[in-house]
Parts: structure tokens; C-alpha cells; sequence
């Protein structure tokens, strides 16, 4: 009794928290409100101009993620949700809904992962290309996106150490920079019906643009990332569909699966970090 309780009041304080942008922006619920760790999350359909539009309200209290807001508008729609309409002062979003049936992390582990691939690389080259605007404000450089990974290196010895090392080396060295997804991983890329596949809930960083497509060898929600014969197939289709070069994809994948195994063990989830480190191995024997 307390727990059901405890969730009808959550619930009427979650429609509380829409209300307002509910009615600013002429939306009207289209389904139940839910959370993440870092943000509230409603589906509206729209009125007026757009009616019937499926979208999204979204409600962050994450700082990076407002921000983020911020690169989603910029985009434009361009390989990325369409964002309606930004608070300036909470940072909500009123963005364009995903409603397509295909799910990039299920095709990946049920025989689809060359085209789950190509499709992550595609959309990430539209996110890339010239803009004809200044992009937002107060974005991190990458350098500073990896401030986790030396401390954690330094604590750990081995092969997270040598990672750094690359990292360091990369990291002065940055080539093509672009303002990046940041976390472009296969949840991250959406199915968007006629649309086609489009970004979400990017980061606020800049940097090399190869940065971006490590996340397809480094998913830690991909059970097969580990998987030599995966690995080395799906950096072939990197490769081949983003026209990267192999050395230097493979040196960015050492130093993300690093940085990644560093916020595991930050969090102490060690198990998560040596499947990071896991990866990193492997990028590391292809090197050789």
C-alpha cells in the first residue's frame, strides 16, 4: 500500500513538472511521464501547425545535457531529432519524437550488425558536416572530456596506463575537429520512420571527428563488443563507410575503451571496466 502510494504521488508530481511547457508550447500527453538518471521525459503530440506531431518534452537537471539541448537545435534536424522549441532558463526541449520500429541494438545482436554499423556511421557523417551558423556556447574540448582517465591510469598500472599514454598522444594531435555527438552509441541513434536514422542527446564537446565512431566497437550494452571476430569486423565497415584510417581509428578506440573502463570503476563497476578493458586489448592487437 505505501509503495502504490508513493507512486500515484511521484506520478501527479511528474504531470505537475509538464504542465507549464505543456501548455506554452500547445502540447497534449500522449502517454506517461518517466525518468532517467539525469532527466523527465514526457510524450506529447502537438497542436496548432504540427498537430498530430508525435514529440517529446524533455526536462533535464543535467547541466552537459542542457547544453546538449543547445547542439541538439543547432543540428537542425540534420542527422539529429528536430527540436521545436527551447526553454532558455530550465533548458527543456520540446523535440521531435522517434516512432519507427527498428531498434539499432537488437539489429546488432540478431544478425544485422554490418548494417546497424553503417547506419551509426551515416548518421554521424550528416552530424559532422559544415554548419552555416557559430555553434553554441560553453562546449567542452575533449581534452577535457578524458580528465577521468589519467588519475584512474595512474591508479592502476597496465594497460589502462598505456591507453593514457595514446590518449595523450591523440589528444595534442586532434585532427578534423568537429562539434561531436560525444556518445554516439547504438541507444543513442533512433529509428525515426520516414526519417530515417537520427541522433539524440548528444554531449557538449568538440574534438576529432574519429572520436565519435568508437562507440561502435565500445558499447558496453553490445554483450558481443568483446567478441574478436565482432571487433574486427565491425571496424572493417567503420572503415569502409566513414573513410577513416585504421591506425588511428584503432589508437581512439584504446584511448575511449580507457576512459570508459575509468567512469566504470569511478562508479565501482569493476566487472564493466575489464569488458572496457577487454576491448582496448583487442584494439591493441590489431595495432600490432
Amino acid at each position: 500500500m505505501p509503495k502504490e502510494i508513493s507512486t500515484k504521488t511521484s506520478a501527479m508530481s511528474n504531470f505537475n513538472l509538464f504542465n507549464v511547457f505543456l501548455q506554452r508550447w500547445g502540447a497534449q500527453a500522449a502517454g506517461k511521464p518517466f525518468s532517467t538518471a539525469t532527466s523527465d521525459l514526457m510524450p506529447v503530440r502537438l497542436t496548432g501547425k504540427l498537430e498530430g506531431q508525435p514529440a517529446m518534452i524533455k526536462i533535464t537537471r543535467d547541466l552537459d545535457e542542457r547544453i546538449g539541448g543547445q547542439v541538439l537545435q543547432w543540428w537542425a534536424g540534420d542527422g539529429a531529432a528536430h527540436v521545436y522549441a527551447l526553454d532558455p532558463d530550465s533548458g527543456a526541449l520540446l523535440m521531435e519524437r522517434a516512432t519507427g520500429s527498428r531498434d539499432l541494438l537488437r539489429m546488432a545482436l540478431e544478425g544485422e550488425d554490418d548494417a546497424a554499423t553503417s547506419c551509426i556511421c551515416r548518421a554521424l557523417e550528416q552530424l559532422h558536416s559544415n554548419r552555416p551558423s557559430a555553434p553554441p556556447d560553453n562546449l567542452r574540448p575533449l581534452s577535457d572530456f578524458f580528465e577521468s582517465l589519467a588519475p584512474m591510469a595512474q591508479q592502476e598500472g597496465g594497460l589502462m596506463a598505456e591507453c593514457a599514454l595514446v590518449a595523450n598522444e591523440l589528444l595534442r594531435d586532434q585532427r578534423d575537429q568537429v562539434v561531436l555527438h560525444g556518445d554516439a552509441h547504438h541507444s543513442n541513434i533512433l529509428d525515426f520512420d520516414q526519417r530515417g536514422w537520427l541522433a539524440i542527446d548528444p554531449k557538449r564537446v568538440t574534438g576529432e571527428r574519429y572520436y565519435d565512431y568508437v562507440n561502435v566497437l565500445c558499447n558496453p550494452d553490445l554483450k558481443t563488443s568483446t567478441d574478436p571476430a565482432r571487433f574486427a569486423r565491425q571496424l572493417s565497415v567503420v572503415i569502409e563507410v566513414a573513410g577513416l584510417e585504421r591506425q588511428r581509428l584503432l589508437r581512439w578506440v584504446m584511448a575511449h575503451a580507457a576512459l570508459s573502463a575509468a567512469w566504470f570503476l569511478e562508479d565501482g563497476l569493476r566487472t564493466e571496466a575489464n569488458k572496457e578493458l577487454a576491448v582496448a586489448a583487442l584494439a591493441r592487437r590489431a595495432l600490432a
